[in-house]
């Protein structure tokens, strides 16, 4: 059975999403997307960690080389990015631990820790990253 066009009923238009501009996502959301970044992010830099150990078992003109790549101000900045990708992720892995036994799960308890994470990842880099040019007299 078919009806007349007159009869006919418009659908209604459906209601939309709050748009991202009007949405703000918890912080507890971003740390997650983050971590699951960094995590990928962790596969490229271990690739790069095995290839400075390749080059330091293969020669000295070749290690040479590759430290001068990781030693430019380009590499350095990509080395940098890795040791905070690498904290952020163990931060971020660390406070799942804690949310695994139960702890820290209210909802203002959980959006502290994950400011925490991320402030204890940049602090860390930072600590990484002076405590090696201190040690190597730089």
């Amino acid at each position: 059975m078919s009806q007349s066009p007159a009869t006919r009923q418009t659908p209604r238009a459906r209601p939309l999403s709050p748009h991202l501009s009007i949405y703000r996502p918890p912080i507890t959301m971003t740390m997650s997307i983050i971590h699951r970044i960094t995590g990928g992010a962790l596969y490229f830099g271990t690739l790069l960690v095995a290839w400075w150990l390749i080059a330091a078992s293969t020669s000295q003109s070749y290690f040479d080389f590759v430290d001068g790549i990781f030693g430019s101000w380009l590499g350095r900045l990509v080395l940098f990015g890795y040791t905070w990708a690498l904290m952020h992720h163990m931060m971020g892995g660390i406070r799942h631990l804690v949310w695994d036994t139960g702890a820290g799960l209210e909802k203002h308890t959980a959006s502290k820790v994950a400011w925490a994470t991320l402030a204890a990842s940049v602090v860390l880099t930072l600590a990484i990253w002076i405590g090696g040019y201190l040690a190597r007299g730089a």
